[in-house]
């Protein structure tokens, strides 16, 4: 394993810049909220609320794609980055196909995105377009050669979102819960966009714990042939059920890709969501929210105060969760938002807040 371990002074002026315009920006800040950001610059000691990239193999995303690092100023500076501006301020999310057999139930998991989406991005609109199927987008479709499930080519989902997209967007995304892939020769995709129209496409469905293993029930008979337009193959097709774990990696997938929305690249200073990665695994070794130089980046493009946003994400956590019936053949059951594996993250955000609110 490898330690990615920066200077407080090169992550100071990755946060801050030498430049006398953006330094005054900065001291606009609260000393609480300075106190926070610069944290980052102890990571790796004992008790740092921000910790240090690690690498684990050469199949992980830093040695894999090599990427000069965005600091503050680069991207601050850069005249392609999108800003939310009046009249352009809602993110807009798209549901393709089935997300489960219980409609209560999945309805609800994807309000909680919803809801979670609009605390991340705290002070933007996040709003939910009718749900469509597979057959609506027109795209076209295969089988995995490999793995023998059901995949969507990525780029005609990205066309039906763009005629689709409302005037009043920042953004659209696409989610879904089937498997993408680019083009043929690509064995997969876990999304793909097109940041210069605020257009993107995510598919959760190797976020199953059971992906990968032969007895995925997704897996179709081998030498199934597919007819092009032939949609009735989706009726009914295997979605993940809907756990704690994919919850979380559904919201850090979705938030990530919406980062890149706003002109951040992928994190190479911190421990970040906006770290890139390569696989599963490396997905979930990143933390769930921003190292202090994205917040900085995401917050001067939205104009949160970090303690509501902090707040709102606390509360989405926590919230008493009202309890929603789903019927069933047999009787009413009862279920609530499922965030045990935010646990860590509540504790994080408990302990930013002691800053931002210490007197």
């Amino acid at each position: 394993m490898k330690l990615i371990q920066h200077s407080a002074e090169t992550l100071r002026t990755a946060l801050v810049s030498n430049s006398q315009d953006l330094v005054k920006s900065y001291s606009k800040y609260t000393e609480q909220e300075r106190r926070l950001l610069e944290e980052g610059f102890h990571a790796g000691l004992p008790n740092s609320l921000f910790q240090p990239i690690t690498v684990h193999s050469n199949s992980d995303w830093i040695p894999a794609h090599p990427e000069d690092p965005q600091d503050f100023e680069s991207f601050y500076r850069d005249r392609y980055r999108k800003t939310p501006s009046d009249g352009h301020r809602t993110i807009y999310i798209q549901t393709i196909g089935s997300f489960g057999e219980v409609d209560a139930q999945t309805d609800q998991y994807v309000e909680w995105l919803k809801d979670y989406c609009q605390a991340f991005f705290y002070g933007l609109s996040v709003k939910l377009l009718p749900a469509v199927s597979v057959s609506e987008t027109g795209c076209s479709f295969r089988v995995n050669s490999n793995s023998y499930n059901l995949q969507i080519l990525a780029g005609d989902l990205l066309r039906f979102l763009g005629n689709r997209k409302p005037k009043d967007a920042f953004c659209i995304v696409g989610i879904t819960m089937i498997d993408l892939y680019p083009k043929d020769s690509w064995n997969f995709v876990f999304g793909q966009a097109s940041l210069s129209e605020g257009m993107g496409i995510f598919s959760f469905a190797r976020y199953d714990d059971n992906f990968y293993s032969r007895s995925y029930a997704g897996r179709l008979k081998k030498g199934l042939q597919l007819r092009q337009g032939y949609y009735s193959v989706f009726d009914g097709y295997y979605t993940p059920p809907i756990t704690s774990t994919l919850l979380l990696r559904s919201c850090k997938t979705m938030t990530h890709e919406i980062g890149h929305m706003f002109g951040i690249r992928h994190c190479q200073w911190l421990s970040c969501v906006m770290q890139g990665s390569n696989h599963l695994e490396e997905s979930d070794r990143r933390p769930l929210d921003f190292c202090p130089i994205c917040l900085r980046k995401l917050q001067v493009s939205v104009g949160f105060k970090i303690a509501e946003r902090y707040k709102a994400l606390l509360h989405w956590m926590e919230e008493d969760q009202s309890q929603v019936e789903v019927p069933s053949s047999t009787a009413r059951s009862l279920f609530n938002k499922p965030t045990e594996a935010f646990n860590a993250s509540k504790l994080w955000l408990h302990r930013c807040l002691n800053i931002l609110e210490k007197r």
